[in-house]
């Protein structure tokens, strides 16, 4: 099932995306508390999914989806996290950051060699014995659609494509055997990312903070496609446009770390709770840092994925 989150005249509504539009499960059971809401949804678990398929079963109304005002699937989830889950995206990131280091160099030529030698700018031996990840601000999460206003301290914007998991039960010191069934659907993530905040950032012993952490800095949509209809999530195409142009296509199926792995690391003596999102961190080429190319005042970044759809944001310095 596709889920949403949607608004009409001022409430807000969880719905199903059908072949004719919008079913709004919301309405369709007003008494039942599982369906006032995508966090209650989640947390019913199964039971409320198994009722919703024979809500959509039974009846065909829906609402034309360009009728309806799309909000992030999650507008608040709990928690928020992201991780380093492509190898391929940390090495040509590293790649990158030489270059633009040494840029400034009297010699760039000279300085692109010295901070290749100097070790500083490799995958870390760490990344390969375990998941990272930091926790990202579950306030700044925004819809597609929205445009997002350039962080005041930042000259240089960018965008992450990612694919997301939900979990969907509750679990602690969860197997990687049994990881799976703890996950609720999927979606697309956009970490927008204000890149020279990012390299100041760097030089400390912390993660990501004000590169990540501004307003609308999460898009998550445009749906959360549930477990049971999404076949394999490590076999999908992942594609970034840049006002048209193609930047990024690529598929799932290159992760070195898979949400199984992440959530197994993650839970180690700490509890997960339905309506958390695990962000799987940028695919290869998913963001312009690879490209040495970044974004300007009013470029369109629409990310998508198969099986799941498009997300699509301007980003503006209004």
């Amino acid at each position: 099932m596709k889920l949403l989150t949607f608004k009409q005249q001022d409430s807000e509504y969880l719905g199903a995306l059908t072949d004719t539009g919008v079913f709004n499960l919301s309405v369709a059971a007003p008494q039942d508390i599982a369906f006032s809401s995508m966090q209650h949804f989640i947390e019913a678990g199964q039971p409320a999914l198994d009722r919703a398929y024979a809500m959509l079963a039974s009846s065909s109304a829906s609402i034309p989806s360009d009728q309806v005002d799309w909000l992030a699937p999650l507008p608040l989830p709990a928690q928020v996290r992201d991780c380093l889950g492509f190898e391929e995206h940390l090495k040509n990131s590293y790649k990158s950051a030489i270059k633009l280091s040494a840029m400034t160099a009297d010699d760039p030529a000279k300085a692109e060699q010295e901070l290749q030698a100097s070790g500083r700018f490799t995958v870390p031996e760490v990344w390969y014995q375990q998941p990272l990840y930091y926790k990202a601000n579950r306030f700044s999460v925004a819809q597609s659609g929205k445009d997002v206003v350039w962080p005041a301290y930042s000259d240089v914007m960018d965008f992450e494509l990612e694919l997301a998991c939900i979990i969907g039960k509750k679990g602690k010191d969860i197997s990687k055997a049994n990881a799976e069934d703890h996950i609720f659907g999927y979606t697309i993530y956009n970490d927008f990312s204000a890149r020279d905040t990012q390299m100041q950032e760097s030089g400390g012993p912390l993660g990501p903070a004000k590169s990540k952490d501004f307003d609308d800095s999460i898009i998550l949509g445009p749906v959360i496609v549930t477990k049971d209809e999404l076949d394999d999530p490590y076999n999908l195409r992942m594609q970034a446009r840049v006002n048209g142009e193609t930047w990024c296509d690529n598929n799932s199926s290159t992760i070195h770390w898979k949400f199984s792995d992440m959530i197994a690391h993650i839970s180690k003596s700490e509890t997960l709770h339905p309506g958390e999102v695990i962000g799987s961190g940028t695919v290869g080429l998913g963001c312009g840092l690879e490209h040495l190319r970044f974004l300007n005042d009013g470029d369109v970044v629409e990310l998508e994925i198969e099986k799941i759809g498009v997300i699509s944001n301007k980003v503006t310095r209004r």
